[in-house]
């Protein structure tokens, strides 16, 4: 039989699955002498998901970033992006332009309202202890300064830009005024997340008016000055106009789904932001012509595993499949149009796939073979990584509680705590010998034996392991995130070899954050290829191991 060298890549992979799952037997290929440089395998790009966006007085084009800790400025003509306001304090989901050149953001993970008179002056913080504040918008004919809690909270308050005074609550349960603007009539004009409506809200008494009832999950409007509210909705993917008059609704433009937030110049370009593309789009109403600006494959990769040709990778805002071969990416699920729920880590079985969110607290276990969730296990104390056991039950580990957990059960609600006191598990495979090996935070990779719980340090001493992902041949390697570099350990000696050095791994977290943010996912493919996903600009990339 003629083979392909991509047909034969899958079959040694499809051999490998079946030595873990006890098929059958081949010999592993040898341990290289080391890997090549670092090869992209996915594009880096912009942002770690966009959502705000703003044009301000000087005409530059702003994007906020809540993961990425950032305000970016985007050329309105080439697309070219840099960073405008760096972290921490530029983390924003939304940003607004006062009517003298003020700006302000919110800083949707620290509960906090940051605003700057101009440039070169201090950043001041005017609201705090707001969790999910997420939207504001200024008066632009006396500078008054509004805005709204969403998913964490759900009220809409006015802020005392002096900071002399408490920011004062206009309305609250409005359900999720996200994305809105003020009206030349002083009323607030936005959406209701959870309503699918776009409405009118009066600040003086917090009174709500249904502008259109007819949106799925609207996500933010702005007023283009000419009677029309433009909005867009997450999970359709769509831009639509609204008549402030009669409330028609027009859809004018299909987009990708997860689209998140839109701003209009003066000279009515309508820019619009998509979270899991790290995307901004212009769009033409006169001529109705859409142009990207700027755009990635992946937006913030975070876990990986490979079956066959195929890189399942979680994407925070998606999850998403790469081909090994030509490096297409595609689509599995997006947040706001699935039940997705900000996927951080990934386990991978014949049967099934399990992404975690320590964020949302969350195990999602999803069926290989129809795509459909088969569990969304919840209130855990931020999950950090989850695989699958042979006999179908779940090992979750807990940053939360430093266990790890077994969970099965038709609702995987029978629960046997393993081990305790790990020091900031991070990530978790099972080893072909059967045990559980894990990372932690204070510096070890650590074997666990799943019948009495026994562990063993196979190494010590790391920079913040992260990632972990076995070699055919038998040895882990670790992502040692501090140190930006990918580390080879033998699990007999605990003798450690570099792989890569210097590689865009180790993003910082924000205040309040734990310190395994995003975590740098590994995996390692049959011939000895390592992956890896680079949470500092957002790119997968490759090693190739030479003998």
């Amino acid at each position: 039989m003629t083979t392909t060298p991509r047909r034969r890549a899958g079959l040694l992979a499809a051999m490998v699955l079946a030595i873990g799952l006890g098929a059958c037997s081949v010999t592993p290929p040898s341990r290289p002498n080391g890997w090549s440089t670092p090869e992209v395998l996915v594009a880096p790009s912009a942002f770690k998901g966009v959502h705000g966006l703003a044009v301000d007085a000087q005409g530059r084009l702003l994007a906020g970033s809540v993961v990425g800790n950032a305000i970016w400025e985007v050329d309105r003509n080439t697309g070219a992006a840099k960073v405008f306001i760096g972290a921490p304090q530029g983390q924003a989901d939304d940003i607004a332009v006062g009517p003298k050149g003020e700006l302000a953001w919110t800083a949707y993970l620290q509960g906090a309202l940051h605003y700057r008179e101009r440039d070169d002056a201090p950043i001041r913080v005017l609201a705090s202890g707001l969790p999910g504040l997420n939207s504001l918008a200024f008066d632009p004919r006396n500078g008054k300064l509004y805005a709204s809690q969403v998913f964490l909270g759900d009220a809409v308050w006015e802020i005392d830009v002096a900071g002399q005074k408490p920011p004062r609550l206009i309305a609250k349960d409005v359900g999720g005024f996200n994305g809105f603007e003020v009206g030349p009539d002083g009323l607030l004009y936005g959406p209701l997340w959870f309503k699918g409506q776009v409405v009118k809200l009066d600040p003086a008494d917090g009174k709500v008016t249904p502008i259109n009832r007819e949106f799925t999950v609207p996500a933010a409007a702005n007023l283009d000055g000419k009677g029309k509210l433009w909005v867009v909705d997450t999970y359709h993917g769509q831009l639509a106009s609204v008549d402030l008059t009669t409330g028609r609704k027009t859809v004018v433009q299909q987009l990708n789904k997860a689209v998140d937030n839109l701003a209009i110049a003066p000279d009515g370009t309508i820019y619009v932001a998509n979270m899991a593309d790290n995307s901004v789009q212009a769009y033409q109403p006169t001529t109705g012509q859409l142009r990207t600006l700027t755009s990635g494959k992946v937006a913030v990769p975070g876990g990986l595993e490979i079956d066959g040709d195929s890189l399942y990778v979680t994407d925070l805002f998606a999850f998403r499949k790469v081909d090994l071969m030509t490096g297409a990416v595609s689509d599995i699920f997006r947040m706001q149009s699935s039940d997705l729920e900000y996927p951080f880590s990934l386990g991978l079985s014949a049967q099934q796939f399990v992404l975690t969110s320590w964020f949302t607290g969350t195990v999602h276990v999803i069926d290989r073979t129809n795509y459909k969730t088969k569990a969304l296990i919840h209130k855990l104390k931020a999950p950090s990584d989850a695989v699958v056991l042979p006999d179908g039950s779940l090992l979750v580990v807990e940053l939360g509680t430093g266990t790890l957990t077994q969970m099965s059960g038709s609702d995987y609600q029978q629960r046997r705590v393993v081990v305790s006191g790990l020091q900031g598990p991070v990530q978790l495979l099972l080893g072909r010998d059967g045990a559980a090996y894990l990372t932690e935070a204070a510096g070890t990779l650590t074997r666990v034996n799943l019948a009495d719980g026994a562990k063993t340090v196979v190494a010590s001493g790391l920079a913040m392991p992260e990632g972990v992902a076995q070699t055919p041949w038998g040895s882990f390697i670790v992502a040692e995130t501090a140190a930006r570099r990918l580390t080879e350990i033998d699990p007999v000696s605990g003798a450690k070899r570099s792989v890569a050095e210097n590689l865009p791994i180790g993003f910082e977290p924000g205040p309040g954050m734990p310190a395994p943010y995003l975590p740098t996912g590994v995996a390692v493919a049959a011939d000895g290829t390592v992956y890896f996903s680079a949470d500092r600009d957002n790119g997968i990339y490759r090693l190739r191991p030479w003998r």
